[in-house]
């Protein structure tokens, strides 16, 4: 991060609790503009409690997350509200809605939260899915899209309103190899040209690879790292390292966002 530039994110002293059991516990980071930074740790270590944490669907113990200044207090808050609008979603599933066309889900956000016209929508609408490099689909339903183009589409949807701030909850989550290095290609290409700031959950070896400037690690509710990835790559031993260097993994479970998850092989 620059001298003098305020992180898009600041975590200070985080503590997170369902019941009586900590999940995350004195959790302090920031997160700086432009640039990808992915969490990471095995099943269980908090990482979904983090995201939820930093949008306000969970609500803090103790400590504070701030986006863009603002603390986020819970989704029911006006100003939390207003600095929400600044960011975008990308699930794990895509969370597109079947009953209508991918141009009207990418439309969904401007027409709830602008008072733009339908024709400007429909033009932002267009641009958007050029974006992504699916032009073509803006007619069709989500159940007419392969997987990867499903992606694609929430990714034009997640950024609709122009967020400098993006959330990607396993991205590449279901997707062969091939359609998943192109989506990797695509986040770094809306990096550079958007000058957004992304921040990914995966747990795809090949994709950090690709994607990652910075990696944030937990283990166990406790923050265990938070540097460059090729530092991270660097470590010789520990719970990064086993991580890293593991062959095959199968989880289970549910996404950060409450969808269900798909049981993958990582290699």
């Amino acid at each position: 991060m620059s001298i003098g530039v305020e992180p898009v994110i600041t975590i200070d002293h985080l503590v997170a609790k369902y019941g009586d059991r900590t999940i995350l516990n004195d959790i302090s980071t920031t997160f700086s503009s432009s640039e990808i930074k992915v969490i990471l740790g095995t099943s269980g270590c908090g990482k979904s409690t983090l995201l939820k944490s930093i949008v306000g669907l969970l609500k803090p113990f103790s400590g504070t997350v701030r986006i863009f200044g603002t603390e986020i207090l819970d989704q029911d808050d006006p100003t939390t509200v207003d600095v929400l609008k600044k960011t975008g979603v990308l699930f794990q599933n895509g969370a597109l809605l079947g009953s209508i066309t991918v141009g009207e889900n990418v439309a969904l956000p401007l027409q709830m939260h602008t008072d733009l016209s339908d024709q400007v929508i429909r033009e932002i609408v267009r641009m958007k899915l050029s974006q992504v490099d699916l032009p073509h689909a803006i007619d069709l339903y989500p159940s007419e899209l392969s997987g990867g183009m499903r992606k694609r589409a929430a990714l034009a949807r997640a950024l609709a309103l122009d967020p400098p701030l993006l959330f990607c909850d396993e991205p590449s989550a279901g997707l062969d190899p091939v359609t998943s290095a192109g989506l990797d290609e695509l986040l770094l290409r809306l990096r550079e040209a958007l000058e957004i700031s992304v921040i990914v959950v995966t747990h795809e070896l090949l994709s950090i690879d690709r994607i990652a400037d910075r990696l944030l690690f937990l283990h166990k509710g406790k923050l265990l790292f938070d540097g460059l990835y090729r530092e991270a790559r660097a470590l010789r031993e520990g719970p990064i390292f086993d991580f890293f260097e593991r062959t095959d993994v199968h989880n289970a479970g549910s996404d950060a966002f409450g969808c269900k998850l798909n049981v993958e092989n990582v290699r």
